[in-house]
């Protein structure tokens, strides 16, 4: 079974996707971009701030199911600089605490609006 999910604490989608997507025991959240759903305008123009937005609106997604960020297994995060992975870093550290999430990270050409940071994540809601 699945279910779209969708709420307006966080982007609404900006093409043919869904904010996330429940399959049985697991969130799948589409990649977000640093986009404040309150201004429709990324929430700084540095990595840091934008890795800040990026996972708030993970975050909320995730509550809008019930869920909260302990509930992340695994995360992607794409960088317009990997030079930027210490920033990014630092702020992704302050979102999880105890066991972390598994992730991968990765310098790209670029990215949508030009932003220097999206996040995917999957959760698991099951036991």
């Amino acid at each position: 079974m699945k279910k779209v999910l969708a709420t307006e604490k966080a982007p609404a989608a900006i093409g043919p996707y869904s904010q996330a997507i429940r399959g049985g025991d697991f969130v799948f959240v589409s990649g977000q971009l640093p986009i404040d759903p309150a201004t429709g305008a990324f929430a700084g123009d540095d990595a840091a701030s934008q890795t800040k937005q990026s996972l708030t609106n993970v975050q909320a997604i995730l509550e809008s199911e019930g869920l909260s960020m302990a509930n992340v297994v695994k995360t992607t995060v794409l960088l317009k600089n990997i030079s930027d992975f210490a920033a990014m870093n630092e702020v992704y550290a302050t979102f999880f605490q105890g066991d972390c999430p598994a992730r991968a990270a990765f310098e790209v050409a670029a990215l949508p609006k030009d932003a220097l940071v999206e996040i995917e994540a999957i959760a698991y809601c099951g036991e």
